[in-house]
């Protein structure tokens, strides 16, 4: 049964298997409202840099990219979305590579349901009480990352869709500048952006931020400065 408190997850699951990957997120849908999944890793890494998944799990052996490459690739700018990882291999040069890349878990097929169970556990008690999901935005102001909320002067502050998803990408990329090509794939992934509602939303999301907390650098994007 879905849980209430998993609503907000966002789970990505890569396998080539077909069959494999159809009875996983068959499974996932029990827990998870969000479920996201890749053929191999290239179409991975770009539903990643699109939905942002709180949580990935992945198989190693695939065509293209295998799964050790492709969680090194957003170990690059993310230590924060929690990994597991599947394989029909227990190498030891696997398994120290795994731990280089702080996975949650490393899985060996077949999978039990108690030993995937664990392991996503594992991951959603770490998603809640990881102080990094309270972002404080000023003395009086903060963001919950993992319930989507903002809290100004200790009242909840309504955002509308897109103000929450502006928010979430910029918050999820504080230390740079995220693109208009990055806001139009993550913030308007079922249409097409225009200058003017990307302006209309960044006007409304400060609105309801502290003062100058979004910067705009011409011709590259915007950056929150928290």
């Amino acid at each position: 049964m879905l849980k209430e408190s998993n609503k907000n997850i966002k789970i990505l699951y890569v396998e080539d298997d077909d069959i494999a990957r159809e009875n996983g997120v068959e499974y996932l849908e029990n827990y998870f409202e969000h479920i996201y999944e890749a053929s191999d890793a290239i179409l991975a890494l770009q539903l990643y840099e699109r939905h942002k998944p709180d949580i990935i799990i992945t198989d190693i052996q695939m065509p293209k990219l295998n799964g050790l490459e492709f969680v090194q690739r957003i170990r690059k700018n993310d230590d924060k979305t929690q990994v597991i990882v599947i394989s029909a291999f227990s190498d030891k040069d696997y398994l120290l590579k795994a731990i280089e890349l702080k996975l949650v878990k490393y899985l060996i097929k077949p999978v039990n349901e108690k030993d995937l169970d664990e392991a996503i556990s594992l991951c959603i008690h770490s998603l809640k009480n990881d102080i990094s999901n309270i972002v404080q935005l000023d003395t009086n102001s903060y963001f919950d990352m993992f319930n989507q909320t903002l809290v100004v002067n200790e009242q909840i502050v309504k955002l509308r869709a897109k103000e929450l998803l502006l928010l979430t990408l910029l918050i999820k990329n504080k230390d740079r500048y995220v693109t208009y090509e990055e806001i139009e794939n993550f913030v308007w992934s079922d249409g097409v952006m225009s200058k003017d509602a990307l302006k209309t939303v960044i006007k409304n999301t400060k609105s309801k931020l502290p003062n100058e907390l979004i910067s705009n650098l011409s011709g590259m994007g915007y950056k929150i400065n928290v």
